[in-house]
């Protein structure tokens, strides 16, 4: 019986801790503080769970969020009272459009220590707004049995709630009375303990989620989309639940309807390229040559997850508003152009079971037209490479998708990184697993959330900026608790290069100042500092030697020095050499 007696708070939160266990939770990511004592002390006793601490709540919130990309159940976040819960913030709004599972609970003081400035001491009910899927604020620890049922009872439907109608967050305020440390206050038998215990979990029924449920019958809209000869589908920004499914499941439609696949970076469809012959990766460059924009319209459009990051393509949609049939298991709005959408609420990788009904269409024109140009652009892309011995930014993102380890974890950050892999991350069959925070695209968190897929994982790579990495260094404190190999590649070129690519880049000096914000930072002192393994990259083929046989445990950082200036000059330039 793991239920401790010792004092009503140390019975209240081991109910919480022991009805997460037989729910299934795994993790649990603890901020140090007081009034959470409870909480922090049942969960480190439950031999079920596996308890990380870290100090900085901002840092746990994302690599609890990374810990949930990777295992695609909740992960659990606990913190005390007052301003420790704030820092959860920014990686609860990520969860929330990215639909990731995060159950947090903030401990907190009883109602006659608030509004009156006791210490630590804020409103904590509804503290996130509207971005959590529920929340709720429990009664005060109560050792009557009904009162331990409706504890029980909230833990599993918040359980529940992290999961439907779409995967998110749960926030549960749990107020406690002093004594805080397991001071002993109850005198209970054991026969009344095993008796509360078997009551509460005897017949204890654990919920199994199966998001097959999502199951929309899609023959009449198969029979309508073969009538279209000019159709484009895109695998935009989306991470399903079994990738190699969710990339058949896109290639045989695309064989069925003899479309185009648009396949975006951070798809799985460009790391299985072999499963799908109609695979199109270079669509960012094709329209931007006036000719093909104007050749390529489409007439319908099928979309997977959201629109990809390149804002050549969505600029090219917003113009035509073609009829879009928008495929997701989200309940979310995900239309950001205001297309003429239609969303089918459909688990994508149930959409494979419609397709053996279906007879093929006969050859494409227009997909045809497709093919041969990407296939000229890869061609070009692959000499240019090939040929560039200089260290620049672009060729990094080809790099990996030539020479990382199959089925390596890949967690590729914001800003140019994630658009570099958009240019350049090539068709390859690797079945890189590829991660991302796109649901609000921003850089907080960047390390954590790295760590968080990482931990217990084989080894990962983290593709990032250096402003991307400083804004979230207290993401290396997890390191004397890490457990797993984490491989940093930092494209080191002392400020925010996105910036470069926009108008502000013209009004000097203060763009430097203010907007590419160039920090001097010396590398090699800061990851001393941190216990953490450095290397300088210096030629490409000493980082195809070091991708093919990646370190095994730590956290490592390889460092790539490059100039911002002069790779956004390169990109321009390439954008026409490429196209001819």
């Amino acid at each position: 019986m793991t239920l401790n007696f010792i004092n009503i708070n140390t019975l209240w939160s081991s109910i919480i801790v022991e009805t997460l266990a037989k729910l299934g939770l795994k993790n649990a990511v603890i901020s140090p503080g007081s009034r959470s004592t409870p909480l922090t002390l049942a969960f480190a006793e439950n031999n079920l769970i596996n308890s990380i601490p870290i100090l900085d709540e901002r840092s746990a919130g994302f690599f609890a969020l990374g810990l949930a990309k990777k295992n695609k159940i909740p992960t659990v976040l606990v913190c005390t009272s007052g301003t420790a819960g704030a820092n959860f913030y920014p990686a609860i709004i990520e969860a929330k459009y990215s639909n990731i599972p995060l159950i947090i609970l903030t401990a907190d003081r009883p109602p006659e220590l608030r509004n009156c400035h006791a210490g630590q001491t804020i409103n904590q009910v509804n503290l996130y707004g509207n971005y959590p899927n529920w929340h709720t604020e429990l009664s005060l620890p109560c050792i009557d049995l009904d009162r331990l049922f409706y504890l029980r009872q909230n833990i599993i439907y918040g359980w529940e709630k992290s999961f439907f109608p779409s995967r998110g967050v749960v926030h549960i305020n749990i107020p406690f009375r002093e004594p805080l440390a397991p001071i002993f206050e109850l005198e209970i038998s054991e026969d009344k303990q095993t008796f509360i215990y078997q009551k509460l979990f005897s017949n204890f029924i654990a919920i199994n989620f199966n998001f097959d449920n999502y199951t929309l019958d899609l023959t009449n809209y198969l029979k309508h989309w073969k009538k279209y000869s000019q159709g484009i589908i895109i695998a935009g920004v989306d991470s399903p639940d079994n990738p190699q499914l969710y990339s058949k499941a896109i290639a045989f439609l695309s064989q069925t309807l003899n479309f185009p696949v648009l396949g975006e970076a951070l798809s799985p469809v460009r790391n299985y390229s072999d499963l799908n012959e109609n695979l199109i990766i270079n669509y960012d460059l094709i329209l931007r040559k006036t000719e093909f924009a104007n050749n390529l319209i489409p007439e319908i459009v099928i979309l997977f997850g959201e629109y990809p990051t390149s804002k050549e393509l969505r600029n090219w949609l917003n113009k035509l508003k073609v009829t879009t049939y928008i495929i997701t298991s989200s309940e979310d709005n995900l239309d950001a152009l205001h297309s003429n959408s239609i969303h089918l609420r459909i688990n994508p990788e149930n959409v494979i079971k419609y397709l053996t009904t279906i007879d093929k269409k006969s050859s494409s024109n227009y997909l045809n037209q497709w093919l041969t140009i990407d296939e000229k652009i890869n061609i070009n892309i692959h000499q240019e490479m090939r040929k560039n011995k200089q260290i620049f930014e672009g060729k990094v993102a080809w790099m990996l998708s030539q020479y990382l380890p199959e089925k390596t974890p890949i967690f590729i950050a914001n800003s140019m990184s994630v658009r570099y892999a958009e240019f350049f991350w090539q068709k390859n069959n690797r079945q890189i697993e590829t991660f991302f925070n796109r649901g609000t695209n921003g850089i907080d968190g960047t390390l954590s959330t790295a760590l968080g897929i990482a931990y217990q994982n084989q080894p990962a790579i983290l593709l990032t900026g250096d402003l991307a990495l400083l804004h979230d260094t207290n993401g290396f404190l997890i390191h004397q608790y890490f457990e797993g190999s984490l491989t940093i590649i930092l494209i080191n070129n002392n400020g925010g290069g996105i910036f470069e690519m926009l108008p502000i880049a013209d009004y000097q000096p203060l763009f430097e100042k203010y907007f590419a914000t160039p920090q001097f930072i010396d590398f090699p002192n800061l990851t001393q500092t941190y216990n953490v393994n450095y290397k300088s990259i210096n030629n490409w083929q000493q980082l195809q030697n070091l991708l093919t046989n990646l370190p095994k445990k730590g956290i490592n950082l390889w460092e790539i020095k490059t100039n911002r200036k002069t790779d956004t000059l390169w990109l321009k330039e390439q954008f026409i050499t490429l196209l001819t």
